[in-house]
C-alpha cells in the first residue's frame, strides 16, 4: 500500500472512531425554556437524563435560552472543565427563528454554513434541530401506537382504519414552521400504514378545527408535533378539536388530562396523544443528530 493511501485509511478510521466513540465529548440538550410554564422544560430534562444514564458521553447537561441554566453559562463551564468536544442539540421542532437565527448568532455560529467553533482546546458543534430529522417518523408512530394501546375502549382500531393527524402551530411569518410537519406526513403516508395522514395547524390551513372533515374513517388519532405539553398542546388543541373551553380549563386546574381518550366529536372517535418531546424514542433522534454532526 502506498504511504498516501495508508495515511488516508488511517484518517478515515480515526474519523470513524470519533463518530462512534463519544466518550470524550459533552452533550448539551438545548431547549427554548420559559419562566411562565415549568412543564415546558420537562422534555429537555427527561431526554438529558436518559442520555446521561446511557454513559455514551463524558457529560450530558441540559440548557435553555429563556431560563436557567442558560446555554452561555453551561458552555462556559464546559470550556473551563477542558472538554475537547461539545455538541449542542437543539430540541426544537423546526428550523425556526430561535433555532436557526437568534440562538446560533448569539453563540457565534452562522446557520447552516458555520456550525463548528474552536475556542481554546474546545470544539463546539451546533447540531441541526431534532424536529426536522426524518427519524422523527418513529417518534410519531410510537405516539400513535402508544395512545391507542393505552386507551383501547371500546376496541383498539386497526391502523388501516385510522386517520392520523399531525398537529402543529403553523404561522405565516415563517414558512419553515410547517415544513417539518408536512414532511413527516409525507413520509408516514408513503408507508401506507393508515387510511389517511394529514398535517393540520392551529394558525394555517388546513386547520385543526376542521380536521374531522378530512377524515374518511371513524377513528382518528391526533399527535401534537410540539416538544412539550405546554398550553398549545394541553389547552388550545383540545378546544380546537371540539372540547368546550370551560371543561378544558376545569380539568387543567384540577391537574387532570384535558382530553379523555377516546372522545367522540363530529361523528368521529378521537384519540389525542402527548406531545412528541417526551417520547422515549426522542433520545435516539438526539443521538442521530450528534453522529451526523460528528461526521461532517
Amino acid at each position: 500500500m502506498q504511504v498516501c493511501d495508508a495515511l488516508a485509511v488511517t484518517g478515515r478510521l480515526r474519523q470513524f472512531g470519533r463518530v462512534n466513540d463519544l466518550s470524550d465529548a459533552a452533550l448539551v440538550v438545548l431547549g427554548h425554556g420559559t419562566t411562565l410554564n415549568a412543564a415546558s422544560a420537562a422534555p429537555v430534562r427527561q431526554q438529558a437524563e436518559e442520555l446521561r444514564q446511557r454513559g455514551i458521553f463524558a457529560e450530558v447537561q441540559e440548557a435553555f435560552w429563556k431560563q436557567e441554566p442558560q446555554i452561555k453559562v453551561v458552555l462556559a463551564g464546559l470550556r473551563e472543565s477542558g472538554r475537547s468536544r461539545v455538541f449542542i442539540t437543539p430540541m426544537f421542532i423546526s428550523e425556526g427563528y430561535f433555532s436557526t437565527e437568534i440562538i446560533p448568532k448569539e453563540l457565534g455560529f452562522s446557520f447552516p454554513d458555520r456550525l463548528k467553533l474552536k475556542n481554546g482546546g474546545t470544539e463546539v458543534i451546533y447540531c441541526q434541530p431534532v424536529g426536522t430529522h426524518e427519524s422523527m417518523t418513529r417518534v410519531i408512530l410510537s405516539r400513535v401506537a402508544g395512545v391507542v394501546k393505552q386507551f383501547p375502549f371500546p376496541l383498539a382500531p386497526k391502523p388501516k382504519d385510522i386517520t392520523l393527524f399531525i398537529a402543529g402551530h403553523g404561522t405565516e411569518r415563517n414558512e419553515n414552521s410547517r415544513k417539518a410537519i408536512e414532511r413527516q406526513a409525507e413520509l408516514i403516508r408513503a408507508q401506507k400504514i393508515y387510511a389517511g395522514v394529514h398535517a393540520v395547524f392551529m394558525e394555517e390551513e388546513p386547520r385543526i378545527a376542521g380536521c374531522h372533515a378530512l377524515a374518511q374513517t371513524k377513528y382518528c388519532v391526533v399527535v401534537p408535533f410540539f416538544i412539550s405539553d405546554g398550553l398549545h398542546a394541553v389547552e388550545d388543541i383540545p378546544v380546537l378539536l371540539g372540547e368546550p373551553e370551560r371543561i378544558v380549563k376545569e380539568r387543567l386546574a384540577a391537574g387532570q388530562p384535558t382530553w379523555r381518550n377516546p372522545t367522540e366529536k363530529h361523528g368521529k372517535l378521537f384519540w389525542y396523544s402527548a406531545s412528541v418531546g417526551t417520547d422515549p424514542v426522542m433520545a435516539e433522534v438526539i443521538l442521530e443528530r450528534v453522529r451526523e454532526s460528528a461526521q461532517e
